[in-house]
């Protein structure tokens, strides 16, 4: 798959134009590497340059949208297809990040393609005032998915939208108003999520987080507790750690006495209404908790009289790969889940499920929402789901994805700015140090250096964390092996060539 200053084509031909010259410096001398084969030809861009682009945003879109572009140079996107996506120029690359977890069978997968054309053609919108089969059909197939009584559906437009309607079905239910999330959690930026999202790069300066308590997040790498028996993942932290084995966890405890506390102090006579949960955490850098804490979080939320909310936006479909809902992992069933991005292979949708028993506390007042359950989101949303069944996508994060994870790990042993790496399935993340041992986040502008190397490679990877020190890796769930070899090369050769560079 390698080969010195050989440039794969489809694309990548133009892969050296595309480099600086300081880069093509830096890289003279090191094997570059090929882009697995892509039989998909895309259509010649055709559309508005560059420059035509950046001048129509910055004077139609929001200011505060701009921070958001990826890169020195940012990308033109022109056209996706499964794994790959390919720019303005015609370059090909590897998506890494899927849409920001949000492409889960691939992009422009052909049998959802069809899908949403064909209900188009029939009938594009419409609501819950009308019967009509696409919601009924898709709601029972959902359904089939989750454990236990979780059988009754709401539908939305985005995980902000469930997440928002997931706190007040938990104040309703339990007549207690007051949420515990964990820190680094993000669960959405609406007036009533902002507090939620323990972030502090989310919040404005304004009154929010009425009623919402944060614990302690019990994070094994970089938190107060926790070391190299503690999470559910191929690879474990080098951390060292006080547990004798993997069946016991003191850092599980610690971290379940520090809810226990907020519950104590920070909540009335001991009542909760409900307290949210990422499997894995996603934007927070994808962070997994102890084995057994989330087992016993929601034992104590229970107690005292608490609904746990599962935030499965980033972790549910089969994207974990052991299980279809990330919250399985933990040995656990919720009272209530939330789910967005990957139900619609980024096509706007959402859902929350939860049991009849819940459900039926909305109909206390009038609450609809006009786009929730729109037939072609629901065509699209059954497509998805029969996709992840017949190309076996689970299965796929599960195999593919454990052997990323072991990949990495080669990089964190060989490398001592690579803090950690942690995740299940196709739910990674590659921590970034400025060394092994004061596990100092990697600066900035460092980060930086490396991803825009991965860039010009060919490789389009996220970076999360409250620091953005960590890769976020969660492609779509049709990639292979031959792309994780082809993704390990880019990033071994971006270390290098950042190494370099720090040395001179």
């Amino acid at each position: 798959m390698i080969s010195t200053l050989r440039l794969a084509t489809s694309g990548v031909a133009k892969f050296g134009a595309s480099l600086t010259p300081t880069a093509t410096r830096c890289l003279s001398t090191t094997s570059l590497p090929e882009l697995p084969p892509c039989d998909f030809k895309p259509d010649q861009y055709a559309g508005p340059s560059m420059e035509e682009s950046v001048r129509l945003r910055s004077q139609h879109l929001f200011p505060s949208t701009h921070g958001f572009a990826y890169y020195k140079q940012p990308l033109m996107i022109h056209q996706g297809h499964m794994q790959w996506m390919w720019d303005s120029t015609g370059k090909r690359y590897l998506d890494l990040f899927g849409g920001i977890v949000t492409v889960s069978v691939g992009h422009c997968h052909p049998k959802v393609v069809a899908a949403a054309e064909a209900q188009m053609r029939k009938l594009w919108h419409t609501t819950v005032i009308y019967r009509y089969p696409t919601l009924d059909q898709y709601v029972e197939k959902l359904t089939k998915k989750m454990p236990g009584d979780l059988k009754v559906v709401y539908m939305v437009n985005s995980g902000s939208e469930a997440n928002d309607l997931a706190m007040l079905l938990a104040r309703l239910h339990t007549g207690c108003y007051d949420i515990i999330g964990l820190r680094s959690g993000y669960h959405g930026t609406s007036p009533n999520l902002m507090g939620l999202t323990a972030l502090s790069t989310w919040h404005y300066n304004l009154p929010s987080g009425f009623g919402i308590h944060q614990t302690v997040n019990p994070d094994p790498y970089r938190g107060v507790w926790g070391g190299k028996h503690c999470r559910d993942s191929p690879c474990q932290s080098n951390r060292s750690c006080d547990c004798a084995s993997a069946n016991s966890c003191t850092a599980s405890d610690q971290y379940v006495d520090q809810l226990e506390d907020v519950l104590r102090f920070c909540c009335p006579k001991g009542r909760v209404g409900g307290m949210f949960v990422e499997s894995i955490q996603g934007v927070g850098g994808t962070i997994q908790f102890p084995r057994t804490f989330l087992q016993r979080a929601f034992k104590t939320i229970r107690q005292h009289g608490g609904v746990c909310i599962s935030d499965e936006v980033q972790t549910g479909f089969g994207r974990t790969g052991e299980h279809f809902w990330g919250f399985e992992g933990h040995g656990v069933v919720p009272d209530i889940v939330t789910m967005a991005k990957g139900i619609g292979n980024g096509f706007p949708m959402a859902a929350v499920v939860t049991t009849p028993e819940i459900a039926k506390n909305l109909s206390a007042a009038t609450h609809f929402n006009t786009f929730g359950g729109n037939p072609v989101a629901c065509a699209v949303g059954s497509a998805v789901l029969d996709v992840i069944e017949e190309d076996k996508c689970q299965a796929r994060s599960a195999d593919v994805g454990t052997y990323f994870i072991q990949e990495l790990a080669k990089l964190r042993d060989n490398y001592d700015i690579v803090g950690d790496v942690r995740g299940k399935g196709l739910m990674i993340g590659m921590e970034m140090v400025h060394d092994k041992a004061s596990r100092k986040p990697l600066a900035a502008s460092d980060m930086l250096d490396i991803w825009e190397t991965t860039k010009e490679l060919g490789l389009l990877v996220g970076k999360g964390g409250y620091y953005g020190n960590v890769f976020r890796i969660k492609p779509p769930m049709c990639i292979s092996r031959a792309d994780v070899d082809y993704s390990i090369h880019v990033f071994r050769i971006a270390i290098d060539k950042f190494l370099r560079t720090r040395k001179a």
